[in-house]
């Protein structure tokens, strides 16, 4: 079975590693993705276990576009009823990613696609069309140098959305962005963890899930995946492998993570959102400005996303950055420092020497992760 789990571009082959280590061999580089083949079992593990997917969709089929005769004539080949389920609402997405393939127009591809399925045979009536709806199936056209990948998402929801989330903080960062972070700076659990700025606590949570060898997406609810309900669906092997992922989770940490911010009422939030996670007995909370604290252990990872311009105010950031600078420089010269930063900010003033620094985004923000 053919599959594609997508993400920004430059978590590629981080993506690619997890991939890799949950197994599948046969994996290909995409521009925001990587293409893989494997079998039921290794898919619905995927589906849980990632920790940098945005989506993951099933590859329906691939052909050749060279006008809207030539899409018409190749949907009339898919057999629909293999895929999709008569009670479950679709909806169609296209990516029209050059002229020829903007060419064909976004609303003949969608009344395309809907009319191949509307007279297709199923066993009742065929789904029913409606961009509207919560959360419909969503069957995606990539259309590009006159090929199209025909494929339906498999995720449902955006796989960031792990579920345990509250709401209570003005700059959360995607969960799957915490868990690139943690993974680009080689954070295994080995390892004591200090977030100083910890926010809604997404990073430290992020990390005590992969210190635990906690599938992320495993206290997603029943039906909540997509795929739950496309046809051929295996509920019987989803137990087993869900079953399978949580026998596997450590009971204990290896070593350390402590979550500290300024406000008490950001790491209020960050420990009830580690409750709704299942991990806050694992994670050590305190309020405290990052200027107090000292090394709780003589090596570890010192990760933070630093605050940005508009939440410090005029004049603040310079300051900042010279006082975290030093506080590393004396007192966590043992420790690696795992920075997220804006693309301009005043990294002079921190004095790392010769750090690595990966371009990301957060959101609609460009920033670098600074590594060191």
């Amino acid at each position: 079975m053919r599959w594609i789990a997508t993400c920004p571009h430059e978590t590629v082959e981080v993506l690619d590693i997890e991939l890799s280590e949950l197994g599948v061999q046969d994996r290909h580089l995409l521009h925001r993705g990587v293409a893989f083949s494997a079998d039921l079992e290794t898919a619905y593990r995927a589906h849980l276990s990632l920790r940098t997917a945005s989506r993951i969709q099933r590859v329906v089929g691939e052909f050749s576009v060279s006008d809207m005769v030539a899409l018409q004539s190749e949907l009339k080949k898919i057999v629909w009823a293999d895929w999709l389920r008569s009670h479950r609402v679709f909806t169609v997405t296209p990516a029209l990613t050059d002229p020829a393939a903007q060419a064909l127009g976004e609303e003949a591809v969608i009344t395309s696609v809907v009319e191949s399925i509307q007279k297709s045979a199923f066993e009742k009536s065929a789904p029913r069309f409606d961009p509207e709806a919560d959360n419909p199936i969503s069957i995606v056209l990539f259309i590009r140098n006159g090929t199209c990948v025909l494929g339906i998402d498999t995720a449902g929801r955006a796989l960031h959305k792990r579920g345990w989330r509250l709401g209570g903080h003005p700059a959360v960062l995607k969960e799957t962005l915490a868990a690139s972070i943690l993974l680009l700076a080689g954070y295994t659990g080995e390892e004591p963890l200090l977030d100083p700025m910890c926010g809604s606590g997404t990073i430290a949570i992020e990390a005590a899930y992969i210190a635990l060898s906690k599938a992320p997406l495993i206290h997603r609810g029943k039906d909540d995946f997509a795929l739950e309900h496309l046809a051929g669906f295996d509920r019987a092997l989803w137990r087993r492998v869900s079953d399978q992922l949580r026998a596997a989770k450590r009971d204990a940490l290896s070593a350390p993570i402590y979550a500290a911010d300024i406000r008490a009422e950001y790491v209020e939030v960050a420990r009830a959102s580690a409750l709704r996670a299942r991990v806050e007995k694992h994670l050590e909370f305190s309020v405290k400005p990052f200027q107090e604290w000292t090394p709780p252990a003589p090596s570890g990872l010192l990760v933070a996303n630093l605050p940005y311009g508009e939440r410090l105010g005029a004049g603040a950031v310079d300051a900042l950055y010279r006082d975290v600078g030093k506080v590393i420089q004396q007192r966590f010269s043992k420790w690696r420092i795992a920075l997220l930063v804006p693309v301009d900010a005043p990294i002079h003033w921190l004095g790392l020497k010769s750090p690595k620094a990966i371009v990301l985004m957060n959101g609609a923000l460009p920033v670098k992760l600074l590594l060191a």
